[in-house]
């Protein structure tokens, strides 16, 4: 299987998806697109992985790319059909994509908190093995506030009532990080733009100190979280291989 990966910055990386392709003997093509690196042909991937990234989805003067990015993300959901995920900005990115709309929330959302999946995701592949609500680690100051036509809503909570998408039976969005390893926690924190970041949005130095060991000592289930959301990925593009044969 061939995955195509969209990265806007070079602290989020694919991380533990990146892990769980080679783990798999699948192949990632990483694109870097602050780096200026262009969209391939898409044709030849079988998945689509989006990451995060600190620019908002309508920041297009400031990130000329966001606009080809849309673009192929519109035409890899919605013409090739194939299998997507989109992680925090690529959660946003398919619903921007699609029509929907996305705007800053306030407060932002930081932390180790519970979501809860709704009833659209009781028999969703992707969240198989989920339990009905589970601690994610939540940084994003942007929210979904508008849906495409044809997404429902798989995961919820008091503060942002989108906290997981699926686009008809092949597109996901997640709003939270499940691509966290122990060395993606130690960069992010250790990162003092990222640092002053939490101060502000938590309030205080301590309670920036508090959520970076509650973001160590979440590792090992984000990491459950990733493995299951790409074994549900990979399970999708077999699918859309047997439908293509029949």
């Amino acid at each position: 299987m061939k995955v195509l990966i969209l990265q806007h910055t070079d602290g989020e990386h694919p991380a533990a998806f990146g892990d769980l392709i080679a783990e798999a003997g699948d192949t990632a093509f990483v694109v870097e697109l602050h780096l200026g690196e262009r969209i391939p042909d898409m044709s030849e991937f079988d998945a689509m992985i989006v990451m995060g990234g600190p620019m908002d989805v309508w920041q297009t003067a400031e990130h000329p790319w966001l606009r080809a990015e849309k673009a192929a993300i519109a035409t890899w959901v919605r013409a090739f059909r194939k299998p997507y995920l989109g992680i925090c900005l690529g959660h946003q990115l398919l619903i921007d994509a699609l029509g929907g709309l996305c705007e800053q929330m306030t407060p932002p959302e930081i932390g180790v908190l519970d979501v809860s999946l709704t009833a659209e995701a009781t028999a969703d592949p992707i969240f198989d093995g989920f339990e009905d609500t589970f601690r994610v680690m939540h940084w994003h100051g942007v929210e979904v506030t508008s849906l495409p036509e044809d997404t429902v809503v798989l995961a919820e909570n008091a503060n942002c009532n989108v906290q997981a998408v699926r686009f008809r039976d092949k597109a996901w969005g997640v709003q939270f990080h499940p691509e966290l390893t122990p060395e993606l926690v130690t960069g992010w924190l250790g990162d003092p733009g990222n640092y002053a970041c939490a101060v502000e949005w938590l309030g205080s130095e301590e309670k920036a100190k508090q959520f970076a060991l509650d973001c160590e000592a979440h590792v090992s289930t984000a990491q459950q979280q990733s493995r299951r959301l790409y074994a549900g990925l990979r399970a999708a593009v077999t699918r859309s291989a047997a439908t293509l044969t029949d």
